[in-house]
């Protein structure tokens, strides 16, 4: 039965869903923006941040240790990708970028299966943010709206790097023109090495963030790309607000959607991309500089 409680209740689920989105977009958004590589592996890094957290909180019990060791070990993985891998594949075409990191993260998500297999894994809230709490119009999951604070909190801090460090401003430029960066005598190897190691960092910590509330399972990742993907073509390429608002709305279509009919909420999600594209096809706050 569907009711103001409900309705409600859906519109937290979809904020704390597009938060999580906003967060994995992020990394994704700045790497394309950046970088120019569409890495069809960032879903497997969401999947591999949630399994290196499962393993730490197996061995510590702390789910802050799980949280930084998820994000460090996959911020390592991406960045030993871009050092071995995709550097080679800046000057060649972007089917070749797309077949090597679509590769990439079959091989992650084989390599987990092998080892951990296909049955999928938890990760308990930490003891303070267990039960339900009383909003005054309605009763909601305590670790939903930690894990709210925690994600505004990492978007925030990402905030604070893109646009209040030099590393930041490197990044921001490159976006626009990564030759007139390399001209200035930046090295832009190095910032391009650090650039994917902090978008798969992102979406790592996204992974063991979500894992109290998602089972961890080595397929976990496939959804949560296509989502990703749809965020940033609804916000725009490279663009760091875009990402933020553009998973808002995907979270908010798809939460709201499943209260009616879950079967169509990818629909809608693909219908409001459709009309995004229409109206404006490099995205909400995307621009036409961007390819």
């Amino acid at each position: 039965m569907i009711n103001w409680a409900n309705f409600l209740s859906q519109c937290f689920n979809g904020l704390v869903l597009g938060g999580l989105l906003a967060l994995i977009s992020s990394g994704l958004t700045i790497i394309y923006g950046t970088l120019g590589v569409l890495n069809l592996a960032h879903g497997a890094m969401f999947m591999l941040g949630g399994y290196a957290g499962w393993v730490a909180y197996q061995y510590t019990g702390s789910f802050l240790v799980a949280l930084i060791a998820g994000s460090v070990f996959v911020m390592l993985v991406g960045v030993l990708m871009e050092r071995l891998i995709i550097r080679y594949f800046y000057s060649r075409p972007q089917e070749d970028q797309i077949l090597v990191t679509f590769g990439l993260g079959i091989v992650f998500v084989e390599t987990v299966r092998f080892f951990f297999g296909s049955l999928s894994k938890t990760v308990p809230p930490p003891a303070l943010f267990q039960g339900i709490t009383n909003l005054g119009f309605m009763v909601y999951p305590t670790y939903r709206l930690a894990s709210l604070g925690i994600v505004t909190a990492a978007l925030l801090a990402l905030y604070l790097v893109l646009y209040r460090t030099r590393l930041g401003m490197i990044v921001r430029a490159g976006i626009e023109d990564s030759v007139m960066v390399g001209s200035l005598g930046i090295d832009v190897y190095k910032v391009f090495m650090l650039v994917f190691g902090i978008g798969a960092m992102a979406a790592g910590f996204a992974g063991i963030v979500n894992a109290p509330v998602v089972s961890i399972a080595p397929d976990v990742g496939e959804a949560i790309l296509v989502q990703t993907f749809v965020v940033v073509v609804i916000g725009g390429v490279g663009s760091f607000p875009g990402a933020v608002l553009g998973g808002l709305i995907a979270g908010e279509i798809i939460s709201i959607t499943s209260m009616f009919n879950p079967g169509y909420s990818y629909v809608m999600l693909f219908v409001a991309m459709t009309l995004v594209l229409v109206w404006r096809p490099y995205g909400l706050l995307g621009t036409a500089g961007r390819e």
